[in-house]
């Protein structure tokens, strides 16, 4: 489903030095397999994040979702790309302040929905997220793990092809990264959504498939410190 062929993205630093953020790439990620991606700050973990998002055009190689090239979208077909086949789970919740749980959950929506067709198709998505009681509820009103949840029916509401969950347990306490942990893992293998999920939490390796190390702009497969003593 989701398919990198040797993806370069290097970027100029100041002194004439190159980063090479990504570089030489190459994976694939099934429909219904969830993969963790583990890489010290500055390894090109969002680099990459923003490379399937076609928010960055790399510079050789090729990435594809299906039969499509990323790569080679741009403007409009991006955005739209963006809209329907991927959905995106950031560390930093944004809501719209204000509005309730379920209008935020089903904000990608809004484009195509009235919104009470919106709210009713993102419904039972919340449901299952143990969201229920907390509907009408603002952003302002919700726990921290709530808001996570939301964040996970928004990204999800579109049924997207492809899921990019960037540190989604970065802010949580162990307890709750657990719950959001049980919930993605289940909802993705339901849905047969390939998911990549950048983390710094040795925890998420036990929810994900496979885990692989971004290290200087190169994958390889993650052994924790516990494997390696």
């Amino acid at each position: 489903m989701l398919e990198l062929q040797e993806v370069v993205k290097h970027f100029a630093a100041p002194g004439g030095d190159v980063v090479r953020a990504v570089d030489g790439v190459s994976l694939s990620i099934a429909r219904g397999e969830m993969v963790a991606l583990y890489g010290p700050s500055g390894s090109g973990k969002t680099t990459l994040l923003k490379l399937i998002a076609a928010l960055l055009k790399p510079d050789s190689g090729t990435v594809r979702v299906g039969d499509r090239d990323v790569g080679a979208l741009a403007g409009r077909q991006a955005a739209q790309y963006r809209l329907h086949e991927i959905g995106f789970v950031r560390q930093q919740p944004d809501f719209v302040p204000g509005a309730s749980a379920i209008d935020n959950a089903a904000l990608k929506l809004f484009d195509e929905l009235r919104r009470r067709e919106a709210r009713r198709r993102v419904e039972p998505l919340m449901h299952r997220l143990g969201l229920g009681e907390r509907l009408r509820h603002t952003a302002e009103q919700l726990s921290t793990g709530e808001r996570q949840r939301v964040l996970i029916a928004r990204a999800l509401s579109t049924e997207p092809a492809v899921l990019l969950a960037d540190e989604p347990t970065g802010n949580l306490d162990s307890r709750r990264s657990r719950d959001v942990m049980e919930l993605l893992a289940q909802l993705c293998h339901e849905r047969d959504v390939a998911t990549l999920l950048v983390t710094h939490d040795p925890l998420v390796a036990g929810y994900a498939d496979r885990a692989l190390e971004l290290h200087d702009g190169r994958l390889r497969t993650y052994v924790d410190d516990a494997a390696r003593a």
